[in-house]
């Protein structure tokens, strides 16, 4: 920088107008120049000798907080993949649509003709993306807010267009609290909404079928099946697809096939549009067997864990599995080969036909009948049309963003592995899932629970292996902050999607990323964390690069996901934490901490009276030095 020669005048100027901050600090050069900084880097010192009595004491250095809220370009190599919405087999979203205003992070290359339709970090824009839906590309990896390398906001590459003018966005802008309002405004016309049509549910119809939009080549990819008397093939695992190839060997569409789907094709087929491929039951998961054999019951008693109930409608009695408050007794339905022995599901796996009933499902058999491959012995109700107004919306929307742990969690895969099936402790039945490599892992299912896996399926890391919610901190932990933030990102957008409402995704990554700003530390090598302490990401890298360039050991940490309403309380600043919530709590803290409050973020600066560190065009001219280069006359 160039000195500046600064008079003690100005200095009170600059104190009084209450721009700064003051500090004592010992005495730092030489105390009649001020450092200026170029571009905006590094703020600079001011220095005034303090002379108490003749003897100089030290120097006052005023040491203003850098503000900047975003900035051209953080940098980054990093992004997150987009491809299109698809719910239920049926688009939602196409690509397009959801990488408009974005900015690509690589080059975006025309599959066919080799042409580069966007090159890395331009904007997609309207045409652009007319281009890249023609050549028919199903996967875009963009910029993103989530991946923003930033320490203090977003910089303009990575959130880029501002929405509300349709221009890449101005530095300054106040994108957080954008982000909230347009995320909260919703919910206030949704709650009018429901009072409207008096409260009523709005229900979804189930889909039951897949009929491609698109004639072509039916292609099974991971798909399990067996033949039924009916010569159907019908589907026994859970994490098949089906997909429609075009000419040129080019996929078309791709649906996910859920366990039991009967399908009316077979590989390689060639389809029409419209034509049925699959179908299933909305309303119930069956059980099924996979081998042929003569069905026998273990522990279905009646009055113990079998009620008889009569249905008031049609009439028909079915048999219900129920609760039962013996531990030992497990209800199942076997089938016995022709000696009379558990059949094998397969030479391979050591598998046996052996099928454990959870609480509620209905027995469709009879001991005794003679079953095949692929036939239904028993089937669980599924939780049938989701009434899906409002009132049942926002309650979710505040269950994901306080990230909440849900009532009915489901354990999911730590691995991707091969599932077993051990014997029951303590009422609980014992699963492992082996990997090609590594330890096996053992999780214990609860008793009357439906596992969603069978013996000898491989599942992935991050797979339910039962019924029930999954927990946000679980796919964190191991699936990884991407995948965390599209579940998150996903869900809060069915929510208003079920009512009409469109908000860009930006809005919501930009709450995440708030949420996922801190760390937990699990080993503080030679730095001054402590184990278990939590600390913002940018603070942690900064406190570790200083550590690997002094040669010592640097810490360790896990991405810890934080409720808006822990992240907020977790800000740097007091001020804004303390006129959030808990007052006395969070001020007690600073004050035992010695915390100092640098007036960084908009609420600290509205609660002093100071102008907001935001707004457009503000940054720019902030260190701009306006003096006078010649005195005429």
């Amino acid at each position: 920088g160039r000195p500046v020669p600064l008079s003690t005048a100005s200095l009170l100027r600059e104190v009084v107008e209450g721009r700064s901050t003051v500090l004592i600090s010992d005495a730092e050069g030489d105390p009649r120049w001020r450092q200026v900084p170029l571009r905006g880097r590094t703020k600079g010192w001011i220095g005034v000798p303090l002379i108490v009595r003749g003897r100089s004491i030290g120097v006052m250095s005023l040491s203003r907080a850098e503000q900047t809220f975003t900035e051209e370009d953080c940098g980054t190599f990093d992004g997150i993949w987009v491809d299109a919405l698809i719910e239920g087999g049926e688009i939602i979203q196409r690509v397009g649509e959801r990488v408009l205003g974005w900015v690509a992070i690589q080059d975006i290359i025309d599959p066919v003709t080799g042409e580069i339709l966007v090159r890395a970090n331009e904007e997609i824009d309207e045409e652009k993306v007319e281009r890249i839906e023609r050549a028919g590309i199903e996967k875009v990896k963009i910029r993103s807010v989530l991946t923003c390398e930033s320490k203090r906001g977003v910089c303009k590459r990575c959130y880029g267009r501002d929405l509300a003018h349709g221009h890449e966005v101005n530095i300054g802008e106040a994108i957080g609290i954008i982000a909230a309002q347009s995320i909260g405004e919703p919910g206030t016309q949704l709650t009018m909404r429901t009072f409207h049509i008096g409260g009523t549910a709005s229900k979804r119809v189930e889909q039951s079928t897949i009929q491609p939009r698109h004639g072509g080549e039916v292609k099974f990819i991971n798909l399990k099946t067996v033949e039924n008397k009916e010569g159907h093939l019908v589907v026994m695992n859970r994490n098949g697809e089906l997909a429609v190839v075009g000419k040129g060997g080019r996929e078309i569409e791709r649906y996910p096939i859920i366990y039991g789907a009967v399908l009316k094709v077979r590989d390689g087929q060639k389809v029409k549009s419209n034509e049925v491929l699959a179908e299933w039951d909305p309303f119930t998961i069956p059980i099924m067997t996979e081998v042929g054999g003569t069905v026998k019951f273990g522990d279905i008693v009646e009055g113990k864990t079998m009620q008889e109930r009569r249905d008031t409608v049609t009439g028909k009695i079915s048999r219900v599995i129920v609760e039962s408050g013996d531990l030992e007794m497990r209800p199942r339905i076997s089938i016995k080969d022709e000696k009379g022995k558990t059949a094998d599901i397969s030479a391979t796996a050591k598998a046996k036909a052996r099928y454990h009933l959870p609480v509620g499902a209905i027995i469709m058999v009879n001991e005794g009948d003679k079953v095949g491959p692929g036939d239904v012995l028993a089937k669980i109700p599924r939780a049938t049309t989701k009434t899906t107004d409002i009132t049942g919306g926002l309650p979710r929307i505040a269950e994901l963003f306080e990230v909440r742990k849900p009532k009915e969690t489901a354990i999911i895969s730590e691995i991707d592995g091969v599932v077993s099936f051990g014997k029951y402790t303590k009422g609980k039945r014992k699963m492992t899932i082996t990997p090609e490599v590594g330890e096996p892992i053992d999780y214990y299912i609860p008793k009357g629970k439906h596992v969603s896996v069978l013996e000898g399926d491989y599942v992935r890391a991050g797979e339910p292996l039962m019924d029930g919610s999954v927990n946000p901190h679980d796919i964190l932990r191991i699936r990884g902050v991407k995948e965390l933030a599209k579940y998150l990102v996903d869900e809060v957008q069915e929510v208003y999607r079920l009512q009409g409402v469109k908000i860009n995704d930006k809005h919501i990554e930009v709450i995440v990323r708030q949420m996922l700003r801190q760390v937990n530390v699990t080993d503080p090598g030679d730095t001054n964390f402590l184990v278990g302490e939590h600390v913002d990401r940018w603070r942690f890298e900064e406190e570790n690069n200083k550590v690997i360039k002094a040669g010592g050991k640097p810490a360790t940490a896990e991405p810890l996901l934080l409720g808006i309403t822990k992240a907020s309380l977790s800000t740097e600043s007091f001020i804004s934490a303390a006129s959030f919530q808990e007052t006395t709590k969070v001020l007690a803290d600073a004050a035992i901490a010695g915390k100092v409050d640098y007036l960084k973020g908009l609420k600290e600066n509205v609660i002093m009276g100071r102008l907001i560190p935001a707004g457009t065009g503000l940054k720019t001219y902030r260190d701009v030095d306006v003096g006078i280069e010649e005195e005429i006359g």
